[in-house]
């Protein structure tokens, strides 16, 4: 599927490549060379979301950014599961496909439960852990501008027909009015009916109780997400974030007690967008790129 991304070029310079995975073709940021460092994005994000770390990290480190099937660059199939299991499959097929070794792991909203799905199987190819506002824990918590989304017919009416969750977005998720040209990117995988479907899966896929199929693979990994203590995790939290709220911050922190962790007050959800100033300082020291 091919995108006019010369819009957007100032801000989206990365080689990408792809990659066959069951159901589709995969698009992933494949930059610089070195240790590698992958960064997992959520819904309804794409690699481009990482953009200010990718710029920072790739002269030191080789920098693995993927979008989801449903997401970004890659396919968007219509008639795809688009179950959390798919995604983490989908990673898993990346990662053996690149042969990467350990790896530093970057996680933000759905990407968290992606991640670390892959995380807690191969404990032993992860060295160090960055979260950014997200979850892979089981929560009772959905806010009620999300909840609306999952209602039959209007959620297919507002995520796909008015693009209503991604536009939205890119006014709710930051607490800093976002540029034009930064807006335009975030939107323009997301210009069809057909292009936006896994905007409205990942939202149909959040588990609120047991009898969902997900809630037994967020429930799976959460129980195994101790394989990965000791690892190095820094925790990089937007405080104002209406979605990840404080209550996963401290879910977080009840599991990893060692992790660093930096509450921005003036963040809200899109942290990198709000806080990449502070955020890639940050990262790149906790890394060892400096």
């Amino acid at each position: 599927m091919a995108y006019d991304l010369t819009p957007i070029r100032h801000l989206y310079p990365f080689h990408t490549a792809r990659l066959a995975v069951p159901g589709g073709v995969l698009s992933y940021v494949d930059e610089g060379s070195g240790p590698p460092v992958v960064m997992v994005h959520g819904n309804p994000t794409w690699s481009f979301y990482f953009r200010h770390l990718i710029a920072a990290l790739s002269p030191h480190y080789r920098v693995i950014v993927p979008d989801h099937i449903g997401c970004g660059l890659s396919d968007k199939p219509q008639d795809y599961p688009y179950r959390l299991a798919n995604h983490i499959e989908n990673l898993t097929h990346l990662l053996e496909h690149l042969n990467l070794g350990p790896v530093d792991l970057i996680v933000h909203d759905w990407g968290g439960a992606i991640g670390m799905g892959w995380a807690t199987q191969h404990p032993d190819l992860v060295r160090r852990l960055v979260v950014l506002n997200t979850a892979a824990f089981l929560s009772p918590r959905l806010p009620l501008r999300i909840a609306v989304c999952r209602t039959p017919l209007f959620g297919d009416l507002a995520l796909r027909g008015l693009n209503a969750f991604a536009g939205m977005a890119t006014f709710m998720a930051v607490e800093r009015p976002m540029a034009a040209d930064v807006r335009q990117a975030y939107l323009l995988p997301y210009n069809t009916w057909q292009n936006r479907i896994a905007q409205l899966r990942f939202v149909q896929d959040i588990p609120m109780q047991p009898s969902h199929p997900t809630w037994a693979v967020v429930d799976g990994i959460d129980r195994e997400l101790w394989r990965l203590r000791g690892k190095p995790m820094q925790i990089l939290w937007g405080g104002k974030d209406w979605c990840f709220s404080d209550y996963f911050l401290a879910g977080w922190l009840e599991r990893f007690p060692e992790a660093q962790a930096t509450r921005f007050d003036h963040a809200g959800h899109y942290v990198l967008e709000d806080a990449h100033a502070e955020i890639v300082p940050r990262v790149v020291r906790f890394l060892g790129a400096e």
